[in-house]
């Protein structure tokens, strides 16, 4: 952020776009010097749909009192090698925003559970602790997150993987459900969230059958249809299939 040094632009044909008007959209975006993916018209796009586990189950582990916010994000940041941690970034975006967009994204998807907002973000909000711009968020500022903190080693591992894994379900069902191509998805999410890796070539590294026992796991242990895993990746595993 902002858009105008984003390299990534998200393009959305309506279904009575024409081609050639999506190509010359694609070409002018080019022209900008912009990373250009192809979209379908659904709720948050790619990124916006795809990104909200890494919030949205961040504060999930935090309101179990698996761990704090510095753990978790600690636990992303050194294991997974993203850039801030979920409770930093949601700071730096500013909780009003953040907020609001994941209220918007569960509604527009008829409040299907995999989106559903978190009270304990939504206090922040009421509470006018914004994050940064407001000085209080998970954090104090200036001082922010802890810059080093004593790991549990497994503890940490568990976090990641939990939050890895319900990023790669909703990144497969967007590509199951045709929202974008894999490459596009995979694109999306390294060019505009920066993410360390493609979350579908991420899941290769992994182990398909891996990430499905995770999802699975976490299916059994809560019941709810919030761990739901993709038809895809399931089909995937029993087929010994990768994305690439």
């Amino acid at each position: 952020n902002p858009a105008s040094i984003m390299p990534l632009v998200e393009i959305i044909p309506a279904i009575q776009t024409n081609d050639s008007t999506s190509a010359k959209a694609k070409e002018l975006a080019q022209n900008w010097g912009k990373t250009v993916v192809m979209a379908k018209d659904t709720p948050g796009f790619i990124v916006n749909r795809i990104a909200r586990p890494f919030y949205g189950e961040a504060i999930r582990i935090y309101e179990e009192g698996i761990a704090e916010p510095h753990t978790i994000d600690a636990a992303m940041t050194s294991i997974g090698g993203f850039k801030m941690g979920p409770f930093a970034l949601m700071d730096f975006i500013g909780h009003d925003v953040n907020y609001a967009v994941t209220e918007s994204v569960f509604a527009s998807f008829y409040f299907d559970p995999r989106y559903k907002p978190s009270f304990t973000q939504k206090r922040l909000v009421e509470a006018g602790y914004l994050g940064r711009k407001s000085g209080r968020g998970f954090y104090s500022y200036p001082d922010g997150p802890q810059s080093v903190i004593e790991l549990d080693s497994k503890l940490a591992r568990e976090i990641f993987e939990r939050i890895l894994a319900m990023l790669i379900n909703e990144a497969a069902d967007a590509l199951f459900l045709g929202v974008a191509s894999k490459e596009d998805i995979d694109l999306a999410m390294t060019k505009g969230t920066n993410y360390p890796q493609g979350l579908l070539a991420w899941a290769d590294d992994l182990g398909i059958s891996y990430v499905v026992s995770i999802l699975h796991g976490l299916y059994a242990e809560y019941q709810e249809d919030r761990y739901r895993c993709s038809p895809l990746l399931q089909r995937m595993a029993r087929n010994y299939e990768q994305f690439y």
